[in-house]
């Protein structure tokens, strides 16, 4: 089978989302994705792009997806944080993924960045794998931490009292 990898186009802001459904499907968070495609498009195709994305196409058709964003760390400089590197079920154990990834860790590291980060679900062992055998390194110490708009707001609203 023969595919494409190439950076991502403003054209392409309707396959990404499906994408990012689908990856939504697999996380078992079918309805947690409120991004659209306009967001999208302004958010990485407009005058301030806030990610960069290569994807992967089959006869034509974008069939995988490796989306990331430039970090900084205050102990090592540039970095990255990769996202989502997602490939349609249908097109999986096909090299589509690996593809993607080097392309992102080629492109890092043409960059200068000192660091490429991401995160994976601690139940996907397939991938967790993948990665260990890449030379990535699990960091088991570290959690990641989040607080969605709504807790912001309550947060907002209780320093303000």
């Amino acid at each position: 089978m023969k595919y494409c990898i190439r950076k991502a186009q403003k054209s392409d802001v309707n396959a990404l989302l499906a994408l990012i459904q689908e990856l939504a499907r697999f996380e078992k968070a079918p309805d947690a994705v409120s991004i659209t495609a306009k967001e999208l498009e302004r958010d990485g195709f407009g005058s301030t792009p806030l990610f960069e994305c290569f994807v992967a196409e089959v006869e034509d058709k974008i069939v995988g997806m490796a989306l990331f964003y430039p970090r900084y760390s205050t102990w090592e400089g540039p970095t990255y944080h990769l996202e989502d590197l997602i490939v349609e079920e249908s097109m999986k154990q096909k090299g589509i993924g690996t593809a993607l990834y080097q392309a992102f860790i080629s492109y890092a590291h043409a960059k200068g960045v000192q660091r490429i980060e991401w995160v994976v679900l601690d139940w996907n062992s397939p991938a967790i794998e993948f990665y260990q055998k890449s030379g990535a390194r699990l960091l088991t110490d570290w959690h990641l931490v989040q607080m969605d708009r709504p807790a912001m707001q309550r947060y907002i609203d209780s320093i303000k009292s």
